[in-house]
């Protein structure tokens, strides 16, 4: 039997990836589902508000002029345009793939990596904030959260609505606005 090249091997995985990026953005959670969600979600800020607070990345704040604004830009960039590619395309929902785990740990740490990358590449006034530990720590977090309630209920809504609210109260009330110049 002959073996498949890197590229075979890629090109048999891109219905896979099409197929889940489009139920997970037609499908929506149960009510259970939803009420799941919200205990990660519950779960995912407590432990970054541990993290943020403890090493002073978060602090209270005024809250920052722009909320509408900021609202609506933060809905796109970052939460769908990270979300689609790291936990749409990237992590499976239910009953998908044969290791899961190996699956959100890779879209885990890839999402982790892309603030490094953006902070060193097209975000350079973000550097001072995406490098650090603690930061990428919560980057983390949120994206394991992410990632459980993908997972679970097959949709990527819950994740895209965690990290569009998690990103709104940091820059409007804990400091990441003047934290990003």
């Amino acid at each position: 039997m002959r073996t498949l090249s890197r590229r075979e091997r890629a090109h048999r995985r891109l219905p896979i990836y099409r197929h889940r990026l489009l139920s997970s953005l037609s499908t929506l959670p149960t009510a259970r589902q939803w009420v799941f969600c919200l205990a990660v979600s519950v779960v995912t800020l407590a432990t970054m508000a541990v993290i943020g607070f403890a090493t002073g990345l978060y602090h209270l704040t005024p809250t920052q002029p722009g909320l509408a604004l900021r609202m609506l830009t933060v809905i796109l960039i970052p939460a769908l345009g990270e979300e689609i590619p790291f936990r749409a395309i990237l992590t499976p929902g239910p009953g998908e793939g044969r290791r899961p785990g190996v699956e959100i740990g890779v879209a885990t740490g890839l999402y982790v990596l892309w603030h490094v990358i953006e902070a060193l590449t097209f975000l350079p006034n973000a550097a001072p904030v995406f490098l650090r530990p603690d930061f990428l720590l919560c980057c983390a977090v949120l994206g394991l959260g992410c990632a459980v309630t993908k997972r679970v209920t097959g949709s990527v809504w819950p994740a895209v609505l965690l990290h569009w609210a998690l990103v709104v109260v940091w820059q409007t009330w804990l400091g990441g606005v003047s934290a990003l110049g």
